[in-house]
């Protein structure tokens, strides 16, 4: 299982860097969601993924029966999920933005800041 998890998150991360290296704003914005999911999903192996170790206190119990899972992880993946929710939601509004300002998404193109010799 552990195995086929540390694929999985090369396999994320690599395929995030490629995107994110790319001129274009919206595959720069697949590869940074691509990459905090690769996190999310390094984070949430780290609280021992098994399936018959649950992170619950049986009953008539104050503490858990060892080996437990460790909750903390999931409680930090669950937050991380919503706050890259909002952080996506609010660059594709920008990407948007930028799209109806200058009419393309690379980057390249994009020189308000810095406008080329000829331009001036």
């Amino acid at each position: 299982m552990e195995a086929v998890l540390a694929i999985t998150i090369g396999a994320l991360f690599a395929a995030s860097v490629y995107l994110m290296l790319d001129r274009n704003l919206m595959r720069f914005l697949f590869g940074l969601t691509l990459i905090t999911n690769a996190v999310n999903l390094s984070i949430f192996s780290v609280g021992r993924l098994k399936s018959n170790i649950p992170p619950l206190i049986p009953e008539g119990e104050r503490a858990p029966i060892e080996p437990v899972a460790n909750a903390l992880p999931q409680a930090l993946v669950l937050t991380a999920i919503v706050i890259g929710f909002g952080l996506f939601a609010f660059a594709l509004i920008l990407t948007l933005r930028a799209y109806t300002s200058f009419g393309t998404l690379q980057t390249d193109e994009i020189r308000l800041a810095e406008p080329r010799k000829d331009d001036a």
